[in-house]
């Protein structure tokens, strides 16, 4: 039997789309505009693109290496670094955007 319901043919065409449509972002890698967007948050203390000003106490991150980065990151995450606040605002990353904005910074000169 065919089934002429216009209704439930859109239905079932929007229930299609919105699995592709509302699949999860870490099904796939970050794009450079994604982690460049996460990295902006950074900008407040560390600088615009990482780039601390002279005499600053907060260390640049532009151009430092990305596994030095994650593993600062992951030790604020963890709590195996002390800081002021860094150790709240890495528990607010995932480890794939944490790794997305170190590969951001190292790439920065």
């Amino acid at each position: 039997m065919k089934n002429n319901n216009p209704l439930r043919s859109t239905a079932a065409g929007v229930a299609a789309l919105a699995m592709f449509v509302i699949a999860p972002a870490s099904a796939a890698d970050p794009t450079t505009e994604q982690a460049r967007n996460w990295a902006a948050a950074c900008a407040s203390c560390h600088g615009p693109s990482g780039r601390a000003p002279a005499g600053s106490p907060v260390p640049g991150l532009a151009g430092r290496p990305q596994s030095y980065l994650i593993e600062q990151m992951q030790a604020f995450k963890t709590g195996k670094r002390e800081a002021t606040v860094m150790h709240q605002i890495a528990k607010g990353y995932t480890d794939e955007q944490i790794a997305a904005m170190a590969k951001w910074f190292a790439a920065v000169k």
